[in-house]
């Protein structure tokens, strides 16, 4: 096993440190620069034996610059779609200039159809450089001014190419609008849905915060009032000489006393975990968080079952602050407590203090706890009392 702190950096380990939106962000720009390296050779081999040697040369000039201009317009297009960068004006009126040039020049340069076919370079030239700046407007325009531009670009293949070849590049324009503007929708969606999952774990925290300071102040704050006013009247009736004020004070000691105990069963309260409790607790808040949470097993009746009520807090909390779990399974058999969650982070593993306090605690009843990441994602919480 690698030592963390020499830990190598591999590819898979990479891909296991992202969560589900990165992994899905990834796929999406993936799916358009793709396109970028599939497309032009399939073009660039078609015409090979139809135009001169200078005439390919330029053409692959032209592929590269279209690229150069493409693939940034994409990256600023998605990251303005997701809110995080202006809209890239310059970038996209230089794409369309160009592409205007290109089609223009194709034209001009193969006005008429080769000998023994129906068509010329530049029909071919045409499609593939209006399929590719569809496909980079897509990270770009709204779709209803995406539809008008491949419309246009569809009109322009009906005034140059024969009918049928118009007719197939003017649905393959429409078809890659469809396909680029839904998978970008669905970026949206993904992240907005990570957004949402974690200001309800968030959301679900600070709940519990205000519950334990509610109840700190109906029970605490009432009494430490009539505390006040009880030693400001028996300062008031000694200040008079007043043998009463002596009952006033052993008033407020009795009430201080009274205050202490129940502080005390407050924070007992909070500090015990019932395991029973814990487990609807668990369930309540990862479904908050969007987790999926499944318990198998029945509650312990043994003598510590109140320590395997705290693994179940600390291992909730885990996967609420340090995962981008999806799923979680509480396995309950006797006196073993397993939590599985399909959202390990990292493959580097150390015991937090959350945990280190947990085992300190299970280790002093001769019990063992182990946590473990396991391949290709998930982690492993085990706690086993004697």
């Amino acid at each position: 096993m690698v030592p963390l702190g020499s830990q190598e950096v591999t590819l898979l380990g990479w891909w296991q440190s992202r969560g589900n939106a990165k992994r899905f962000d990834f796929y999406v720009r993936a799916t358009f620069y793709l396109s970028y390296l599939v497309l032009p050779p399939l073009l660039i081999i078609s015409l090979t034996a139809e135009i001169s040697t200078a005439a390919l040369i330029a053409l692959v000039a032209a592929v590269l610059i279209h690229t150069a201009l493409s693939a940034p317009l994409v990256h600023f297009g998605i990251e303005h779609h997701l809110g995080k960068a202006p809209f890239p004006r310059r970038l996209l009126a230089a794409l369309l200039i160009f592409t205007c040039v290109v089609l223009v020049a194709g034209q001009l340069a193969y006005p008429h159809p080769t000998p023994g076919k129906n068509d010329s370079p530049a029909n071919g030239i045409a499609v593939i450089f209006l399929v590719l700046t569809v496909t980079s407007l897509s990270a770009v325009l709204r779709p209803r001014v995406l539809v008008l531009v491949a419309a246009a670009g569809g009109a322009f293949l009906f005034l140059t190419s024969p009918p049928d070849q118009a007719f197939f590049g003017a649905l393959m324009l429409q078809l890659v609008v469809f396909a680029f503007r839904t998978t970008l929708w669905m970026l949206g969606l993904v992240w907005e849905l990570d957004r949402s999952r974690e200001i309800r774990a968030s959301l679900a925290v600070a709940e519990e915060r205000l519950r334990f300071a509610r109840d700190l102040h109906d029970v605490v704050g009432r009494n430490l009032s009539v505390v006040a006013l009880k030693a400001d009247l028996a300062a008031q009736l000694a200040r008079r000489g007043r043998l009463s004020a002596i009952d006033e004070m052993l008033e407020v000691r009795r009430i201080a006393h009274d205050s202490l105990d129940e502080l005390r069963a407050v924070v007992s309260g909070y500090r015990t975990a019932d395991l029973s409790v814990e487990l609807a607790g668990a369930r309540s808040l990862l479904d908050s968080a969007g987790i999926d949470c499944r318990v198998i097993g029945e509650v312990s009746t043994a003598d510590h079952a109140d320590t395997l009520g705290w693994a179940v807090r600390e291992g909730v909390t885990n996967v609420l602050r340090h995962s981008e779990a999806t799923t979680c399974t509480i396995t309950l058999r006797g006196n073993v407590l397993t939590m599985t969650n399909d959202g390990v982070t990292s493959s580097g593993f150390r015991f937090g203090s959350g945990l280190t306090g947990l085992r300190e605690r299970v280790s002093a009843l001769g019990g063992s706890v182990t946590a473990t990441p396991e391949p290709p994602n998930r982690f492993v919480l085990t706690v086993e009392l004697p």
